[in-house]
């Protein structure tokens, strides 16, 4: 009997209490809840990890050895499971080399499509290239300088791994006498001993000639042999000078341009055939950036204008005397002086200046030329004095596109191969829509037509899912390091919808972030389409459209951490909305909603404006954000929000204000930025790196418990200080873990296994400090506390309360005082900055940026969090925010709609104004799905209202 549902029985992970439930199978399922709630553990550590770890249980020893032990997930029983794929947001790599046609794998194809209907074009003359013939090569070395001494080269082994025995004996008995090998000339006779692990170049010397008149015979016979012995190969090494490279394959008549192999290898640049040898294939290189060593360029040199040397005496003294014997004026803001002044203070002069330097070294007196500022600090970084000095050097360098392959990352070779008129880099730097559209429309001959017809049949394919899930603005040469993660975990989605596979579990996290509602459909039918093929789809997510096209709806609650875990609605979208006890189902139905302001603020009338902001796919747009205002930046995906507000905006502000050296992306000016006293970017990186670093520790409520707890009489009584109560130093921890309170124990083949500590049990400190108590609890329960239960422990400790109610605000109740920052989600790391920030006195004129803070939230976490965003702008800060979320965005004071499209449709500002504005803007696709949203939470509000009074 075929299964048609999973059943789960007591399922036990994290939080998860004890719960049975019973999944429909081949559905759309969608997962939700509070954050925290048990939602991924029960997606994830449950279902994902028990049908992973039984799909690697059916697989023999040899193979099990290489995927390491997985532990059996927390449960009584599953049953009906299948073999289960998780698609999650913690895939992307960041990798430089990492690109989307890299992930996608459709940079395969269009290697093999270049390599196999691909037209050689000469990039010197535009001649179309052909195989060459012996007469063409011996013609093209006659042509060299008289007496030039060549050496003609059968190149048999080309960059390949071996130890190549066999080869150097088959050489020996065919009478050669000399190898060039790796680049060094040997005698065949000589004792080989290759690594086989490593790549080599072997080429056996067939001749050496001096040209002249008279060895055309010689050289023809030369030539044929070496093309005999490395099948249609030659080099000729012309010595003190360089290498000719030929093939019967591929070469220019006219300037002897050689294309040579045409394999998909020579299209990719991850490998040396195809790479871009200037930059290695990364289509950028490390370099001294101009704008970071004179950061502000109204300043003088003698107000330090070149930031390097502003806080070094001996440098400034060799400013001095540089600028002195070169006529330069130090007094004159750095943009007036002429262009040759400032080549000579950035480059140097080869003019021989004397030098009288004083430094901690003593004095110094030299003749000698000045080296130039960028010279100075490209020599210091790549020859440093110490790893510190290469540190600093390495804040003014920055990664600039290759000036060899200007950022395409292919050799010339590569790129001088056409399809339709354009080499593979110009195609893959199309928005994948239109790269669709150019697929689509390739014109070929009939035998070439023959070859592609199944290439272009995959391509085609895997471009139009990604379209289809709203990625149509991306471009296959994107590095996958910066791609979002709702992106990143799209793109395999598309991979997963072409494998075309069926009876398979799929979980998905969130797939929505990120995507405007207009792409949301699209997303939809793709996530349909997966089910039609015959698959189960489990999606965490907490989208309103999402759930209400689910199959199966299953609501966790009824808190979150250790208040969740529990299954408090399960069933269609219509019958959780009709279940009392679910909360998204309250909000689903429109029970529940987060209120719409009556009133929209006016701001304090001041503003930044960035002026000339065209970074990417920015159109020279300029755009004001208006001060004491809650602003949202809105727009479809890709256009251009990230870019002007993460890219230019806040390195631009953190370089003026924070001296930050991050360079911004190009724009032509800001203003207004002397309006406020500092800006605060709360985003979704980890809080920190390491198991010791948490909550308490973050927010330094820490700090405040240990000086308590040093407080007490029983501390006192022994000398206890507060430093006796801290994990991090010796005294008061467990030496035996070092304060870790787990031990970590090496498995060689298995994966390292972390055990409580025996001595302390995982508390941390030793039986003395533990001996100290507080209203009957010691540090270690302390620290095992909710943030909401510490919270009303020490209520009565007005410094400690307020700080954890600044925790408990933001929805990180449930949340445990000494829980490892490593296990926070990137939304929950976020929420604790901003609740960090909540502690500090404000000023009131300050301002925030957060990128998406939605991410991972609840409907009802939103509306918390819009409390304390809400409770910022009113004590006269400046948020600001990148959303697609309508709920924040209808909340907001000030709109700031890009668009229309996303990619090279994109970077215009659309409309900005109140959302009542924006809403009726035609051209605006945020206002056009907004506008149902707001009439109708208008409405509620109102209702609401009428009837509290």
């Amino acid at each position: 009997m075929v299964r048609d549902k999973i059943e789960i029985h007591g399922a036990r992970e994290h939080n998860l209490k004890d719960i049975d439930l019973t999944i429909p199978k081949d559905k759309l399922v969608v997962v939700t809840g509070l954050s925290g709630s048990g939602k991924s553990s029960l997606a994830f550590d449950t279902l994902y990890a028990e049908g992973r770890r039984r799909y690697v249980g059916s697989l023999s020893s040899y193979a099990r050895q290489f995927l390491g032990q997985m532990d059996k997930a927390d449960v009584d029983s599953i049953d009906g499971l299948n073999p289960a794929i998780s698609i999650d947001q913690k895939t992307t790599s960041h990798n430089p080399r990492s690109t989307v046609g890299t992930v996608t794998e459709i940079n395969d194809y269009l290697r093999l499509l270049w390599a196999r209907v691909g037209h050689p074009i000469c990039p010197n003359d535009g001649t179309l290239i052909e195989r060459q013939s012996v007469d063409q090569m011996v013609k093209r070395v006659l042509e060299l300088p008289e007496r030039s001494k060549i050496q003609i080269l059968a190149p048999v082994i080309r960059q390949k791994r071996g130890m190549y025995q066999e080869v150097f004996k088959k050489v020996a008995r065919a009478g050669f006498v000399r190898l060039i090998v790796d680049g060094e000339m040997h005698e065949v006779s000589d004792e080989f001993n290759l690594d086989k692990n490593k790549k080599h170049s072997i080429s056996i010397v067939v001749d050496r000639l001096i040209v002249k008149d008279g060895i055309k015979s010689r050289l023809t016979d030369s030539v044929e042999s070496a093309l005999r012995l490395s099948e249609g190969y030659m080099d000729v090494d012309v010595i003190g000078n360089q290498v000719l490279n030929f093939s019967e394959d591929y070469a220019c008549p006219k300037c002897g341009f050689t294309v040579g192999e045409m394999e998909p290898r020579l299209f990719s640049f991850n490998a040396p055939f195809g790479a871009c040898e200037a930059c290695d294939g990364l289509g950028m290189k490390l370099a001294v950036d101009e704008d970071l060593v004179v950061p502000d360029k109204d300043k003088t040199l003698n107000e330090g204008a070149i930031a390097p040397w502003a806080n070094s005496d001996y440098y400034k003294m060799m400013l001095t005397q540089a600028c002195q014997s070169l006529r330069i004026n130090m007094d004159k803001p750095f943009k007036k002086l002429t262009e040759r002044q400032k080549n000579l203070v950035l480059y140097g002069s080869d003019k021989k200046i004397k030098f009288h330097l004083e430094g901690d070294f003593g004095v110094n007196d030299t003749t000698q030329a000045f080296e130039g500022v960028m010279n100075n600090i490209d020599r210091r970084y790549h020859h440093p004095m110490s790893q510190f000095m290469r540190e600093v050097m390495g804040k003014y360098m920055t990664e600039l596109t290759c000036a060899v392959c200007h950022g395409k990352r292919l050799n010339q070779k590569a790129l001088a191969v056409k399809v339709m008129g354009q080499d593979i880099s110009e195609v893959s730097d199309l928005p994948i829509g239109k790269e669709l559209t150019f697929f689509k429309s390739v014109k070929l001959t009939e035998a070439e037509n023959m070859i592609a017809k199944p290439i272009l049949k995959e391509v085609i394919d895997r471009l139009t899912f990604l379209v289809n899930v709203g990625l149509d603005y991306l471009t296959l040469s994107r590095s996958a390091g910066t791609l979002s993660g709702g992106e990143a975990q799209r793109i395999r989605l598309a991979t997963q919808i072409g494998s075309n596979l069926s009876g398979v579990m799929y979980i998905l996290d969130e797939p929505s972030i990120g995507l405007h509602q207009r792409d949301n459909d699209r997303l939809i039918a793709s996530l349909k389409k997966m089910r039609d093929l015959g698959n189960s789809l489990i999606v965490v997510e907490h989208d309103d459209e999402t759930m209400k096209q689910a199959d199966y709806l299953i609501d966790m609650g009824p808190g979150a951490g250790s208040f969740g875990g529990k299954v408090m609605a399960a069933g269609t979208p219509e019958e959780v909305m009709a279940n009392p006890n679910s909360l998204t189902g309250q909000y689903l139905s429109g029970k529940k909603f987060i209120p719409v302001p009556t009133e929209r603020r006016k701001g304090n009338g001041k503003k930044i404006t960035v002026s000339g902001a065209c970074e990417h796919n920015l159109k020279d747009i300029t755009v004001d954000f208006p001060l004491g205002k809650f602003v949202v930046v809105t727009g479809v995906s890709g256009s251009g929000k990230s870019t002007l507000v993460n890219t230019i905006l806040k390195r631009a502000l953190a370089q003026k204000l924070n001296h930050n050296s991050a360079k911004p992306g190009k724009f032509a000016k800001i203003t207004g930025y002397k309006e406020i006293e500092k800006i605060i970017d709360i985003d979704q990186s980890p809080i920190g790196r390491t198991p010791r670093s948490n909550p308490a520790t973050y927010t330094s409520v820490f700090d405040d418990i240990r000086a308590l707890f040093a407080q007490t009489n029983e501390a006192k009584i022994r000398g206890y200080t507060k430093a006796r109560f801290s994990f991090n130093v010796k005294g008061g921890r467990c030496e035996a873990c070092h304060g870790d309170g787990i031990i970590k124990i090496e498995m060689n083949f298995l994966p390292d296994v972390y055990v409580p500590c025996e001595v302390c049990h995982g508390r941390r400190y030793n039986s003395e400090t533990l001996e100290v108590t507080y209203h009957d609890k010691n540090i270690a329960q302390v620290l095992d506390m909710t943030i909401s239960e510490a919270c009303e422990f020490f209520e009565k400790i007005p410094k400690i309360h307020r700080k954890l109610q600044t925790i408990v605000d933001v929805g990180l109740g449930y949340v445990k005082l000494g829980q490892s920052a490593t296990t926070l989600s990137g939304g929950e790391a976020q929420r604790m900055k901003l609740a960090s920030e909540l502690q500090k006195l404000s000023t009131g004129n300050n301002f925030y940026i957060l990128d998406e803070p939605t991410t991972g939230l609840h409907v009802d976490d939103i509306k918390r969090l819009l409390v304390v965003l809400q409770r910022l702008v009113d004590q006269g800060n400046t948020v600001l925010v990148i959303e697609h979320n309508l709920d924040v965005i209808k909340t907001a004071d000030w709109l700031i709609d890009l668009g229309p499209e996303g990619g090279e449709g994109g970077g215009q500002v659309v409309v900005t104004g109140t959302p009542e504005h924006v809403v009726e803007c035609d051209k605006s696709w945020t206002g056009k799905y907004l506008k149902p949203v707001l009439k109708r939470d208008t409405e509620r509000t109102l209702q609401a209202k009428n009837k509290l009074s």
